[in-house]
């Protein structure tokens, strides 16, 4: 075997490698290897591949970096029309809907597949043999668009399957609500128009022709159909989906196999409720015929199948009336408005106040102070004002104005840039963008420094005792004493907070800088890779990329941040003080070292993420789906397919307080 070979079957098997970690992570929940043996992989494959352009191969793992633009979008017939779905948002709807259903094919018995409805974007996807070659967005259901580069970089869809298939599969892309959330924030600090919810988002991302854009927002996927699933042996709907899994693709686990309609109720019941704890967006469930023989039987109306329809969640919204507005200022110097309302409960929790982003917003949905509003919450997480009610106005409603200077320092207020919709304070001295810049320092995602609140910091920077982050590790107990309500075991305790902080790890820091684009997870990805913020602040763009995460405009943002003269003195400031600047990574635990877990059902002490954490913290592995390799199957209430298929696997199955008891 010649030299080019070796290279060549050596890149072959880094691919397969890369490939099934991917799969094993992002499918599976189950990683074999950790972060830096998978990442000398990759780094070796990218090394071989840019010194041997002739064993290129677009569906390698490498060409998911999202490196490349597009120069517009490309129209593509769907080879089976993407139909859209009847829509009921009542029990006895979906009653009639199952009485056509039987009266069309009398006689017979048939099963219901009740899938989570995700509220994403739908796209198709094909494979020749085995390769991801085509994405394509719904678009008019007719034709969409070529989406294949922005598909690449979306977890959860592989772009090679464990089967050397001709296959095309439907799905849904979505982003997490966590993710959504990180999205806005970053946005709104930046001056851009927020997304009104989770699908907006993804769809906005989509139509980015710089596909960098969608590996930054860090989109995932659920495949739930098969084009002509007969041609590969399947028989119905719940069977096809454990197919899927097992050849690579990502599934929404919650999905039943019911006999009755009151079943799905109880189940749409049950869900209405339990939607708020999953970390994604759902707005109801698609119920389907599972048997696919009498689909063809069942047939289509021009727009929508009649073998299935959408059971919609009602929508939870609430009425209140906007009592008043405060202008708040962020770090940035963003002038946010911020509404308060007469409390209300919603989703899970009581709600009084809500951003309004800005005046564009404000005007065009014409709110006004003593307006009537219909409050939700997007993603389930963050409230907005979705409009107003406006047959309820009696002319005592009061038009909202933007203040002409800053309202905390008075200072002047204007855009950094003509297409920004923020207003900001200009001045670079304003208490309110220091203090919100305090604010995210010691805050529990950062350096978590317990007794610094937000009262504390308005004191000590209205008392200049402190400018920037750098000072708080200069204050001392007897000039702290002096401040209202704060007294010697205060100032003792928050004094001892502050030194405990300097023990920290790097990725807390960097989440403390509030450096732009960059949250808590991309913090982390950086101090884990770089080790120190020396190496950090010594990067190029170029470098940086390579973290994960990290795009073109992150980096660079990196790179102003750590240039700023104003930023070396502080970070020379904070490591005179003894604040750890390193990252080190510590050996996992071993109480549930080699142990495989899979977690269905609600639990009732802690959520899936939590235990998910735990056990990863104590080293043991979560992953997807059933399989021999499964020791527990720790179950809650409302258990799904899981539960059946971990009894006929053998699985032990366990209930959370097992699991407790087995962590001792």
């Amino acid at each position: 075997m010649n030299n080019g070979e070796v290279i060549k079957k050596r890149i072959e098997t880094l691919r397969k490698e890369i490939e099934t970690h991917d799969y094993r992570y992002y499918v599976l929940a189950q990683p074999e290897v950790d972060d830096q043996t998978y990442d000398a992989l990759y780094k070796e494959l990218v090394r071989l591949e840019t010194e041997n352009p002739e064993f290129y191969d677009s569906n390698s793992p490498t060409q998911n970096v999202g490196a490349k633009i597009l120069d517009t979008f490309v129209r593509v017939e769907h080879s089976v029309p993407m139909l859209s779905l009847d829509n009921t948002y009542n029990e006895e709807d979906i009653f009639d809907w199952s009485e056509r259903v039987r009266k069309l094919i009398p006689g017979k018995a048939f099963k219901y597949c009740v899938e989570l409805k995700i509220d994403g974007v739908s796209f198709a996807a094909r494979y020749v043999a085995g390769k991801l070659e085509r994405g394509i967005s719904r678009g008019n259901g007719t034709a969409g668009e070529d989406i294949t580069e922005h598909l690449k970089q979306v977890k959860g869809l592989p772009k090679t399957l464990k089967s050397p298939i001709d296959i095309e599969v439907r799905g849904e892309v979505y982003i997490p609500n966590e993710v959504f959330a990180e999205v806005n924030r970053v946005r709104e600090e930046n001056g851009l128009e927020v997304f009104a919810n989770p699908r907006n988002s993804t769809a906005g991302t989509l139509r980015q022709l710089n596909t960098l854009e969608v590996k930054k927002r860090g989109l995932r996927c659920f495949v739930y159909s098969i084009v002509n699933p007969e041609a590969y042996g399947l028989e119905s709907q719940s069977g096809m989906l454990n197919w899927l899994e097992e050849q690579g693709f990502s599934v929404e686990d919650h999905f039943r196999q019911l006999d009755f309609i009151p079943e799905v109720i109880d189940f749409w019941t049950n869900w209405t409720f339990k939607r708020h704890d999953l970390p994604f967006d759902v707005d109801g469930l698609v119920v389907k015929v599972d048997e696919f023989a009498h689909h063809e039987e069942l047939g289509q109306t021009s727009h929508s199948p009649r073998w299935m329809i959408a059971f919609k969640f009602p929508a939870e919204q609430k009425e209140t009336t906007l009592e008043s507005l405060t202008w708040s200022v962020g770090r940035t110097g963003v002038i946010t408005p911020v509404a308060h309302f007469t409390p209300i409960q919603l989703a899970g929790t009581t709600v009084k106040n809500a951003n309004l982003h800005n005046m564009d917003n404000i005007k065009e949905k014409d709110i006004r102070i003593k307006d009537t509003v219909i409050v939700e919450k997007a993603g389930e997480i963050i409230p907005q004002v979705v409009r107003i009610v406006s047959e309820r106005r009696n002319g005592s409603e009061i038009e909202i104005v933007m203040p002409e200077s800053c309202p905390v320092c008075g200072g002047e207020i204007g855009k950094l840039k003509a297409e920004e919709v923020a207003v900001r304070c200009l001045n670079p001295q304003c208490p309110a963008k220091i203090k919100r810049s305090l604010e995210t320092f010691v805050s529990r995602d950062a350096m978590n420094i317990e007794g610094m609140g937000e009262k504390i910091i308005d004191q000590l920077v209205e008392e200049n005792m402190i400018s920037d982050i750098s000072d708080i590790y200069h204050l001392k107990e007897e000039r702290l004493i002096p401040l209202p309500r704060m007294g010697q075991k205060s100032a003792n305790n928050l004094v001892r907070e502050i030194e405990k902080s300097k023990r920290n790890q790097l990725h807390a820091l960097l989440t403390g800088f509030g450096i732009p684009n960059v949250g808590k997870k991309t913090a982390k990805e950086l101090a884990i890779h770089f080790r120190t913020l020396k190496k950090i602040m010594s990067s190029g763009s170029q470098e940086l990329i390579e973290v994960d995460g990290v795009g073109e405009e992150m980096a660079s943002a990196v790179v102003r941040f750590f240039a700023s003269q104003q930023v070396k003195r502080i970070v020379e400031r904070l490591a005179q003080s003894g604040v750890n600047m390193e990252e080190v990574v510590e050996e996992k635990k071993a109480t549930l070292a080699g142990m495989r877990f899979v977690i269905t059902g609600t639990l009732e002490k802690m959520t899936r993420n939590e235990i998910k954490v735990l056990i990863e913290s104590e080293g043991g592995t979560v992953t997807g789906s059933i399989s021999k390799k499964t020791d527990y199957l720790v179950c809650g209430t409302d258990a799904g397919s899981k539960y059946d298929k971990a009894l006929k696997a053998g699985v032990k199955i366990i209930t959370e307080e097992e699991f407790m008891e087995l962590l001792g």
